[in-house]
């Protein structure tokens, strides 16, 4: 049908419509933008994942391993581990070691010499280190006149635990019992264990 047929009242009509669907996809189009650039607007800057907070170092300690292991030397390893780490650490114990005589589940201290002692050729005794001046091997040593030097030379007394139990003497007296050293920062129950028949009173 060709739009000359028909009557002018019809074809005002059909044009009003025509201007009204061109109207209305305007709209839309319009209003569409609006929205998403508001959406957009609203949407803000990408969050970023909150960093982890480094994990806070853990404190060591330095412990001097000597004696019937495979590499003696200075260690240092966190707090709170074991001799069994530090010997485990210095290469571990050697065949000619005697690890009976070394508690290895003892917690670590801070200076603290560890010795791991060997066996004997005849078997059974302990070949204890070289006695310090003034120290004979088979008598034990005297805690109330013995030196910082000869108190180190004790197994598993370091130079830093030698000197605190000079300064606990001078600061108390004379010790009367071994059990006494329990009072000396760095050492316990098992230390004393491993020094009685070593030292004195």
């Amino acid at each position: 049908m060709e739009l000359s047929a028909l009557s002018p009242s019809l074809r005002r009509l059909l044009a009003v419509a025509l201007l009204l669907v061109v109207a209305a996809v305007v709209v839309v189009r319009h209003v569409g933008g609006v929205g998403g650039a508001a959406a957009r607007a609203g949407a803000g800057p990408p969050l970023r994942p909150a960093r982890r907070a480094a994990p806070a170092a853990m404190p060591r300690v330095v412990v001097d391993v000597v004696g019937a292991v495979r590499r003696p030397g200075l260690y240092r390893l966190q707090q709170g581990t074991r001799i069994a780490d530090a010997v485990a650490l210095a290469g571990g114990a050697t065949a000619k070691a005697d690890v009976a005589l070394v508690n290895l589940a003892a917690p670590l201290a801070d200076g603290e010499q560890i010795v791991v002692p060997a066996r004997s050729p005849g078997g059974g005794a302990v070949a204890a280190p070289p006695p310090a001046a003034g120290a004979s091997p088979s008598a034990p040593l005297d805690l109330n006149t013995a030196t910082a030097e000869q108190l180190d030379a004790l197994p598993g007394i370091g130079p830093a635990t030698a000197a605190k139990i000079v300064a606990y003497r001078q600061a108390h007296g004379a010790f009367h019992s071994v059990d006494e050293l329990d009072a000396v920062p760095g050492i316990g129950p098992s230390r004393i264990a491993q020094l009685k028949g070593l030292v004195l009173p």
